[in-house]
């Protein structure tokens, strides 16, 4: 039985071949970086601006409708809307962080 090897004891080139082939259709191996599209090394500025703006604005659009409803149907006026805008504001504020923090070490 084979071993992987040639006369010579280096390694089959077909083997190696194969190697490549299979651990690329497994997605195994890195894909190799597109140089055309210049040095972009993240999402644009722009993106991620937008993107903090519409975490919160959201979260607190959620945490205000929530509020509000429910203030409506326990007839307790504007004090779960106040609790839900400020747990509302937390949460876009806590996205946001996520977002901008420190990177996790496995990332």
């Amino acid at each position: 039985m084979s071993d992987g090897k040639n006369s010579s004891g280096k390694p089959d080139p077909s083997f190696e071949a194969r190697l490549a082939s299979a651990r690329a259709k497994q997605g195994l191996d890195p894909k190799p970086v597109d140089q055309s599209a210049g040095d972009m090394k993240g999402p644009s500025p722009m993106g991620v601006g937008l993107r903090v703006g519409v975490e919160l604005l959201s979260a607190l659009i959620v945490g205000a409708s929530l509020g509000y409803w429910l203030d409506r149907w326990l007839h307790t006026s504007p004090f779960l809307l106040i609790v839900f805008v400020l747990l509302g504001g937390a949460g876009g504020i806590a996205n946001v962080w996520r977002l901008l923090g420190p990177a996790k070490p496995g990332k």
